[in-house]
């Protein structure tokens, strides 16, 4: 983010910042603009001036469709009336006209998250961490550098969030993407995050490395977050 600026809701965000490693944790209060910072990345929302770089691309003027990332969500927004593999093919063709390697495709992101043979299941079947697992399948299979994930494990209790989280840094490994995950919870950040990105009053105050960045004492923001 290249010296961002956003006008929203009576409040001006100034985001200029670097990310690099494998899971980026996007920290801070609520309403300190963590949402809104993951929303500029995917396109959802657009700077008055500055820009956006994805792999080296300006992307700033570019249709959230084009932009190089997958996005799953705490709701995780599965459709009701489609089964499983259905769901998790909308990530590779919108209207579902898949071939036989997009199928292969489907059950291999089934198998990496732990759901073989859960296919042919509607979302209404499933357990919250399972639906959470097809929205991370569903992400997988559009084979995009970068993963946003908005709060993915908040509706989770605390031994689901666990697993889950273990889940994300084995598919992060495995694949390679760069994870930028928005939460509220310190012992999250802590546990899965190599590098900390932590807003303030929609500005960024900190960046860097988890370990330097949460150190007792270096913002009164983040000491407050930690609690």
């Amino acid at each position: 983010m290249d010296n961002v600026r956003l006008d929203r809701g009576g409040q001006t965000f100034h985001i200029d910042v670097r990310m690099s490693g494998s899971i980026t944790a996007v920290a801070g209060a609520s309403g300190s603009g963590k949402t809104t910072f993951l929303h500029l990345i995917a396109g959802f929302e657009t700077p008055r001036s500055g820009r956006i770089l994805l792999t080296g691309k300006d992307v700033t003027d570019l249709h959230p469709a084009d932009r190089p990332v997958s996005l799953v969500f705490q709701d995780n927004n599965l459709f009701a009336h489609l089964d499983i593999a259905r769901n998790v093919g909308l990530g590779i063709n919108p209207s579902l006209r898949l071939t036989a390697e997009d199928e292969r495709r489907i059950d291999e992101a089934l198998a990496r998250t732990g759901l073989a043979g859960y296919g042919g299941r509607l979302p209404g079947t499933l357990s919250g961490g399972e639906r959470q697992r097809a929205a991370f399948a569903r992400a997988l299979v559009r084979k995009r550098p970068y993963l946003l994930l908005d709060e993915p494990f908040a509706a989770l209790d605390p031994g689901l969030r666990l697993a889950m989280g273990d889940l994300l840094r084995e598919l992060q490994a495995e694949t390679g993407v760069m994870v930028v995950m928005v939460t509220h919870l310190p012992d999250e950040v802590e546990r899965l995050a190599e590098r900390v990105v932590f807003l303030a009053r929609g500005t960024v105050v900190a960046s860097g490395p988890t370990d330097e960045i949460l150190r007792r004492g270096m913002l009164p923001e983040i000491d407050a977050f930690m609690g």
